[in-house]
């Protein structure tokens, strides 16, 4: 998109105000937006003022702007990324939008600028000689079928030659625009065929009123009485006066379904006593405890009792709490845990408080540079809100005892490497500065956050 500016000190007016009728509309559209958002209604506001002056001035941005309390920044920002408004003077009687998007352009909208070219100014956004007329070619219009196409203020003008947009653009310079039809120029309807149409001929398929009139009429004439000539004719047989006959089930399937099957059609026309439905009907089976425990084939591939309880596997990224790894919890994780109790000590070396664990390695659990937990308070502050803390890590921070920003806050330079090495961030705890998160978020929480970091947690 090309760099859009606004006019020359030389072409802007000193100031600007909205007429009786338009401040009255700005009024209706300021007030459809909430308290605190009526900045939205910018956009419309400028194309009130365009609508007025034919163009959008530097005075008409900075007086919404102020009218909606906003810095002129944003009025500006608005103005200049949306085409549909002019930043410099157009033609006072007319500026012609050419459509040249692919349809268009296909049907002849190349030389509709061409005329433009001749007619009005070699270049666009340029005034003819009287300044009552400019053209600027833009992209789609919205009506492709009738390409090629312009717009003129919000009219639009279809299935244009460029000896009729000719005709069109002189009519408006000569100050009869008014006079011009919009639509399509070559005698169509809206969007139908050039030749007419070939379907829908009769609204009487479509419109239900049309549909209730003629059911009316075929009422009001069955009302009336017949002719005597009719009266005298031989009477019709008696089924042809029969009333509205049923639906046929001739195309329902016929299938071994129950659902299709004539014995079973609801509700039953017969009525069979409670005693008698209860004596015909299956009784459930008894329960039976062997049967309920027993391992069903299609699941486990083989008809057998279970002998206990059947302890699931965990998925292999499961996260543990550095105290529980190597544990099953519930019945099965007890029996593990006593047998573990009483089991003799192997020949694995233990762990080295200082160097931690070999295999991972981490820092020990048991080194002195870790930092001091407390037990889960009743109120958990949302450790998610330090950047760089998601929830697994904030699920490794709170097995490890670390629920408030107060302890975070507190860090030592020793138990921020513990903490660093442990979950192998490798200086991000330095970084992004967990610590004075913690404290603001501790202070004052997301208001202390924002005053302090000038941004909302994320």
């Amino acid at each position: 998109m090309s760099v859009r500016r606004l006019a020359e000190a030389s072409l802007q007016p000193a100031s600007f105000a909205f007429n009786r009728a338009n401040a009255a509309a700005a009024k209706q559209w300021i007030n459809k937006y909430p308290k605190g958002r009526e900045q939205s209604a910018i956009i419309p506001l400028l194309m009130l003022a365009q609508e007025q002056e034919g163009w959008v001035t530097k005075a008409a941005i900075e007086t919404i702007s102020d009218m909606l309390g906003m810095p002129y920044i944003r009025g500006l920002e608005v103005a200049t990324f949306y085409t549909q408004y002019q930043l410099n003077p157009v033609g006072t009687r007319a500026h012609i939008q050419v459509c040249g998007t692919t349809p268009c352009m296909l049907r002849g909208s190349e030389a509709l600028m061409d005329l433009c070219r001749s007619k009005i100014h070699h270049d666009q956004f340029h005034t003819n000689d009287k300044g009552t007329l400019s053209w600027e070619e833009v992209e789609c219009l919205g009506a492709c079928v009738n390409a090629p196409m312009v717009m003129i203020f919000k009219d639009t003008f279809e299935d244009l030659t460029p000896e009729r947009l000719a005709e069109i653009i002189d009519l408006y310079d000569a100050g009869k625009g008014a006079s011009v039809t919009p639509g399509p120029q070559n005698g169509r309807i809206t969007s139908e065929p050039i030749t007419g149409l070939t379907t829908l001929k009769s609204e009487k398929a479509i419109l239900k009123t049309t549909r209730d009139r003629d059911a009316k009429a075929a009422a009001k004439a069955a009302r009336e009485p017949a002719p005597a000539a009719i009266v005298a004719a031989p009477a019709a047989p008696a089924q042809a006066s029969a009333g509205p006959v049923a639906p046929s089930k001739a195309s329902k399937p016929k299938t071994d379904a129950p659902e299709t099957s004539p014995a079973l059609e609801t509700p039953s026309p017969a009525k069979v006593a409670p005693e008698t439905e209860k004596a015909a009907s299956v009784r459930a089976p008894r329960h039976s405890a062997a049967n309920a425990n027993k391992a069903a084939p299609e699941v486990e591939k083989v008809l057998k009792q279970r002998s206990g309880p059947i302890v699931k596997a965990e998925p292999a990224a499961a996260f543990k709490a550095p105290e529980a790894k190597g544990t099953q919890l519930g019945a099965a994780g007890k029996t593990a845990a006593a047998k573990t109790t009483n089991a003799k000590p192997t020949s694995a070396k233990p762990t080295n408080a200082k160097t931690g664990n070999a295999k991972t390695g981490k820092p020990s659990l048991e080194d002195k540079n870790r930092p001091a937990g407390i037990a889960r308070p009743a109120l958990v502050d949302d450790l998610k809100l330090i950047s760089g803390v998601g929830p697994k890590i904030e699920g490794i921070l709170h097995s490890l005892g670390i629920f408030t920003y107060a302890q975070v806050a507190s860090w030592k330079k020793a138990e921020r490497e513990w903490v660093d090495g442990y979950l192998s961030f490798h200086g991000r705890i330095e970084r992004e500065d967990w610590v004075k998160q913690a404290k603001a978020l501790a202070k004052g929480g997301v208001a202390e956050y924002i005053r302090v970091f000038g941004k909302k947690p994320v």
